[in-house]
């Protein structure tokens, strides 16, 4: 029991949290820069292939050149250069003993949530309509779910979101329970399930 205790608090620390958030941040910047250089290339020359274009369902060719992947006239993936150094610095900070202000982290909560949002619409539009998926692309959603979620138990803990006191007790019992941990487990599960249920042994053909 003691080490379970010791596990618990653990992952409701700091270090743990903001790590997460740091590591999650990282992925998801490293994997905006590979489709930043992909979406160059791809202008300089469409017949490109590249390297994660594994077969017709493993394609982030056919990705990278749907009208999806450049939504606002320019590469979804320069959006991601932009807001992840963002979460970097927070995280970074955070781990430095820095505690931001109320206003901040809900300005950070309100921008990234449109970013996980905008994230998710990308993810439904690859698995129906594009019919097509990019690994640097899944990276994202699961990195960005992370940072999301990590965001969010920060700013329950502290008091940050604009709840009611009976609304934030709940949410703080939850986080208590750990329920939050959960909640993300069976999210990424799931939706790891519904690539597989949707396009089954095409992933491999």
């Amino acid at each position: 029991m003691a080490n379970v205790a010791r596990l618990r608090a653990l992952r409701h620390s700091n270090g743990w949290i903001f790590g997460t958030m740091l590591v999650s941040a990282c992925l998801s910047l490293t994997a905006s820069f590979v489709l930043a250089i992909d979406a160059v290339r791809l202008a300089a020359d469409p017949a490109t292939s590249l390297s994660c274009n594994i077969n017709a369902v493993i394609s982030c060719g056919t990705v990278a050149t749907s009208w999806q992947a450049q939504l606002f006239g320019f590469p979804n993936a320069f959006l991601g250069l932009a807001a992840e150094p963002v979460v970097i610095t927070i995280a970074i900070a955070s781990l430095g003993g820095v505690r931001f202000p109320r206003w901040f982290m809900l300005a950070a909560q309100t921008v990234y949530t449109l970013g996980v949002i905008f994230a998710y619409w990308l993810f439904y539009q690859s698995m129906f309509h594009i019919g097509a998926l990019c690994p640097w692309c899944l990276l994202v959603t699961a990195s960005t779910t992370l940072v999301f979620t990590t965001l969010t138990h920060v700013n329950i803990r502290d008091g940050n979101l604009p709840v009611p006191r009976r609304a934030q007790s709940a949410l703080r019992a939850a986080l208590a329970a750990d329920l939050d941990a959960i909640a993300v487990t069976i999210w990424l599960l799931a939706l790891a399930l519904a690539v597989v249920l949707k396009y089954g042994d095409a992933l491999v053909a």
